[in-house]
């Protein structure tokens, strides 16, 4: 059975609340699309008024990260919880940037998948080689690592839902984009690692996103490749543009 594909928009650190909901209504109308999951995650103050906003439309909220622990004396933190309370589905972990400037590592992200599948929010895994380990030859070496730390503990059952983001970092905002054969790649190796960490099954269940400077001129090219199963779109999913994106047939 073919993978549903699931296109989701990562606003980072941008838009207000009263913003945010300016952006969903304007979106509302250019991402309806039965045959995918559309999906904005969103910076966490922003989650209620969008989810409000997304009331009664094919659009799920997500969220940017969460922390491991249920509660406590975590300051700034939120948790899963938090997120199920509001009614989120979805959450990126592990994304570069949590990964660089907050120095998040492959066990911490491990530990937030873990709780994720606990709570029933859908995680969405980034992995990404840099520039550097792409020239060095490690690519897959490194974004095996991320994958096989990222999933320790995670059952057959629950890997089948999650979705992992493949994400060159040097992809990212820089306007550069994988070419579509390196991008299949990467993604077929993913899903390959899969196999073997589980089996058959669940690797042909894994919905695996390609993300980094996707846009409308390239998303269909991307999301027709046998391993590519949508995307997880940064700057562009803060424009009308996103709608071509969604409807990228």
């Amino acid at each position: 059975m073919a993978r549903r594909k699931i296109i989701a928009g990562n606003w980072k650190m941008n838009m207000t609340p009263t913003e945010a909901v300016e952006l969903v209504n304007t979106l509302k109308p250019l991402v309806v699309n039965d045959e995918a999951d559309v999906v904005f995650c969103v910076p966490a103050i922003d989650i209620i008024p969008a989810m409000e906003a997304a009331k009664g439309t094919n659009i799920c909220i997500g969220a940017e990260n969460m922390y491991y622990e249920e509660s406590g004396a975590y300051t700034g933190e939120i948790s899963p919880a938090m997120l199920v309370d509001a009614g989120v589905k979805y959450v990126v972990l592990g994304h570069s940037e949590r990964r660089e400037y907050f120095a998040e590592t492959n066990e911490s992200v491990n530990k937030k998948m873990l709780k994720a599948f606990e709570h029933g929010i859908t995680p969405i895994m980034c992995c990404g080689e840099t520039l550097e380990q792409r020239e060095q030859g490690v690519t897959m070496d490194f974004i095996r690592q991320q994958v096989k730390v990222g999933f320790m503990g995670v059952t057959a059952d629950q890997a089948k839902t999650a979705v992992i983001a493949y994400e060159p970092i040097w992809a990212i905002g820089t306007g550069k984009t994988a070419t579509t054969e390196q991008a299949e790649e990467v993604c077929a190796g993913i899903r390959q690692c899969i196999k073997e960490i589980y089996d058959e099954a669940t690797a042909e269940a894994v919905r695996i996103q390609y993300g980094g400077s996707v846009n409308a001129g390239n998303a269909a090219e991307l999301f027709a490749q046998a391993d590519i199963d949508g995307g997880l779109v940064g700057g562009a999913s803060l424009k009308p543009d996103f709608g071509k994106i969604v409807n990228y047939k």
